[in-house]
């Protein structure tokens, strides 16, 4: 589903003429249809995360979409890994490792998905600041994968990745899923996790795998206790 901007304006709690503005001078990813303007939701999340918006991870399911049961973010991490010292001494080359690490079902086409990375990455960075960055394409990567899951590499060396706060990245998620709604759960609960200090305090240090695994559990506990509070309230 793309949005226009009326949508976007609604869900951010902003004008619409923001929203033009961050078109015309941050970067917000936008297709032009004729005279209007259409937003896809996944890069919509990511402009927001990098740009350090607060955005309620609620905002981004479709009002008509089911609220099923949907995979923790811990849960896909585990699956795809953590993986520590990952080479690579430039963008390419980085993505290259990745692209070799990432524990995808056989016969995917590992090339074609480098490519559509590397393109994503000549139209935009997709590093988020604070030495961190979530490559993936223009859409989702969705696959026939059994279960989502999301790869975290730690850089052997930070490499330059051309972010909005100039620092070189260190720390890159990968995410695949199985469908596009799965896709921006994950990269919802991603936005969050990012923004919790002890987090980035964690993988800054490159911390122990199930050290950051734990975290990051607790932090999806933290959410799951919110939304229960709040119901309570209701």
């Amino acid at each position: 589903m793309q949005w226009s901007i009326r949508d976007v304006a609604e869900r951010l709690n902003v004008s619409e003429r923001t929203v033009l503005r961050w078109v015309k001078h941050d970067n917000l990813p936008a297709s032009r249809i004729g005279s209007q303007f259409r937003f896809n939701r996944a890069e919509l999340l990511a402009w927001a995360t990098a740009h350090k918006l607060k955005v309620p991870p609620a905002l981004f399911y479709g009002e008509n979409e089911e609220r099923e049961h949907m995979p923790s973010f811990s849960d896909a991490l585990s699956i795809g890994g953590i993986f520590h010292k990952v080479g690579g001494t430039d963008k390419p080359s980085v993505l290259r490792a990745i692209v070799n690490l990432l524990r995808l079902p056989d016969g995917v086409d590992r090339e074609s998905l480098y490519r559509m990375l590397m393109s994503r990455e000549a139209l935009a960075s997709t590093a988020v600041g604070d030495g961190i960055a979530i490559p993936h394409p223009r859409n989702p990567i969705v696959l026939r994968v059994t279960q989502p899951l999301v790869t975290l590499c730690l850089l052997a060396q930070p490499v330059n990745f051309g972010a909005l706060d100039g620092q070189p990245v260190y720390a890159l998620f990968t995410l695949v899923s199985s469908a596009p709604r799965i896709h921006l759960h994950l990269l919802a609960r991603l936005s969050y996790v990012l923004r919790q200090s002890s987090f980035k305090t964690l993988i800054s240090g490159r911390g122990p795998a199930a050290d950051i695994l734990a975290e990051v559990r607790r932090v999806e506990a933290s959410i799951q206790s919110a939304a229960t509070t709040k119901e309570k309230g209701s």
